[in-house]
């Protein structure tokens, strides 16, 4: 076909190829869908966990919280940079049906773990693989859909998140309950490895920018001098990694050889190697770091990502113990109750938010963020009001009404900040496409996750374990409700860093 012979719509989305399909398009978006509700069901599946491996290996909340916060987040984050920029440059496909058969098997030999070590170990592997899940499909949803669909195609693609933790806690915990903690392990693994050829086989790499909007010769020649572009940023913010990574190690070193107190040696090892990783992973990725990293727009939007994830990442992680040491639920019991809300709560939230967003957007591009920094107000009073609801429905009722009565309540006042929680992922993540050229999209979204999941999985599941533990001596059983308190200013900030992106997003907005 030549350029003269183009019909209308080819030329509508400015890639001289014609565009999939409806139908295979929201094929694929099932598949990714599929493969995102794996993604978090092996991922949050710790969490309905929590008491027989806590019991299992005598940990502590707080070390049930580096369990599974830092020893996933840690290689989840950063080995995310490399891929994705191997993702901008071959294929997507074959990227995440290698990645998902890596994490689905680390997933089951979580189910043969002697020791908190060795699942510690098989926790990083899950990471590993997981890291080149997400940002591919990102930029495959953005390659399949034109950019006034973006904000809802993400939307849907986030409907995993609830699907995963729904299917996560509800099927590992009965089969646990059932069979046992390891049993719950071995099975959800082995399903992600099986479904990994339906990616493989059926699922297409689509021209890379193919469907944004026709660009005049002034915008295309912006777009190629960003492309190859200086990467001066990029190399300066990969040796402030390195150099930081190099001296906690030396650090390290002297700790251990030499006995200078500066704190655990292996603490201080850790973070180096951390730091180190991150360095490297910068310097793969430095020209879309150069691109992203002088954009205030990046760092409001992943700071404010960052800042809900705290709670949402943290709290979806121990809320199932909350209901087990608060509500007195067994684990049966707790994994029907929470799954419930995770589902129903999680999908209206995370469709509403694409929706909403991509309606506002027509009035400006300051309501990608602002959409959810208004759900972020709102879920922080919710998450309070449901934790509390015996004296809720005692302003009613006599007593504080019956058992059943309060969980009632809860139940339902709980679907609203969980579903408010997650309202962010359809319009933000769709902005974070339009701050690069559509060739950078993968590790643009990469960079972005490293913000959101080091910060959001790491701190948020620790924090609250910690927490939790701090209170202990105050609090005993009721510890970790006053940890979910104090926890809730995360929402607070990331509303306020997310208004600030709402200012300067139509700035460093690209078409």
């Amino acid at each position: 076909m030549t350029m003269d012979t183009l019909t209308v719509e080819d030329k509508a989305v400015g890639g001289g190829v014609r565009p999939e399909r409806p139908g295979y398009r929201y094929y694929v978006l099932a598949v990714l869908i599929l493969i995102y509700m794996l993604n978090f069901l092996d991922r949050q599946i710790i969490g309905i966990l929590a008491a027989p491996l806590k019991e299992e290996f005598g940990m502590s909340d707080s070390q049930f919280g580096l369990l599974g916060g830092i020893a996933f987040a840690s290689v989840y984050s950063t080995l995310a940079i490399p891929l994705a920029w191997l993702a901008d440059r071959y294929s997507r496909v074959w990227i995440m049906t290698g990645a998902l058969t890596v994490w689905s098997g680390f997933t089951a030999l979580c189910g043969m773990a002697g020791s908190f070590g060795q699942l510690f170990l098989c926790r990083m592997g899950v990471g590993i693989g997981e890291a080149g899940g997400v940002a591919p499909a990102y930029s495959l949803i953005a390659d399949y859909f034109p950019p006034h669909q973006r904000a809802r195609a993400m939307a849907a693609f986030a409907f995993g998140i609830p699907l995963g933790m729904a299917a996560g806690t509800l099927v590992g915990g009965l089969l646990a309950a059932t069979y046992g903690w390891r049993t719950a392990f071995i099975v959800v693994g082995l399903l992600g490895v099986l479904v990994a050829p339906l990616l493989r086989l059926t699922v297409r790499d689509p021209r890379r920018g193919g469907t944004d909007a026709v660009k005049t010769p002034a915008q295309i020649a912006a777009l190629a001098a960003a492309a190859v572009g200086t990467d001066r940023a990029g190399k300066i913010a990969a040796q402030i990694m390195l150099g930081l990574g190099a001296g906690l190690l030396i650090l390290a070193a002297a700790n251990w050889l030499l006995g200078v107190s500066l704190g655990s040696p292996l603490v201080l090892a850790f973070g180096g190697l951390l730091a180190g990783v991150i360095g490297v992973s910068l310097m793969v990725a430095r020209r879309t770091a150069s691109v992203v990293i002088k954009k205030p727009s990046f760092w409001l939007l992943g700071l404010g990502a960052a800042s809900s994830s705290v709670c949402g990442y943290g709290v979806a992680g121990w809320l199932p113990l909350f209901f087990m040491r608060s509500f007195d639920l067994t684990l049966r019991e707790t994994s029907w109750y929470y799954s419930g809300i995770a589902l129903i709560g999680g999908i209206l939230g995370i469709w509403l938010g694409g929706m909403i967003a991509d309606k506002l957007s027509k009035k400006g591009k300051g309501a990608y963020p602002l959409t959810p920094a208004i759900a972020f107000l709102i879920s922080a009073p919710c998450f309070i009001l449901a934790m509390n609801s015996p004296w809720l429905i005692g302003l009613v009722l006599p007593g504080g009404g019956s058992n059943t009565q309060q969980l009632v309540l809860a139940f339902l006042i709980f679907l609203l900040p969980t579903g408010l929680n997650l309202a962010w992922l359809g319009p933000i993540t769709a902005a974070v496409q339009h701050l690069v050229p559509a060739a950078m999209r993968s590790t643009a979204s990469a960079l972005f996750l490293l913000l959101n999941n080091l910060l959001g999985i790491a701190v948020g599941f620790y924090y609250f374990g910690w927490m939790s533990d701090l209170l202990a001596p105050r609090f005993g059983e009721e510890s970790l409700r006053w940890a979910i308190y104090t926890g809730m200013g995360f929402y607070v900030l990331a509303a306020i860093l997310l208004i600030g992106a709402s200012r300067t997003l139509k700035r460093d907005w690209v078409d």
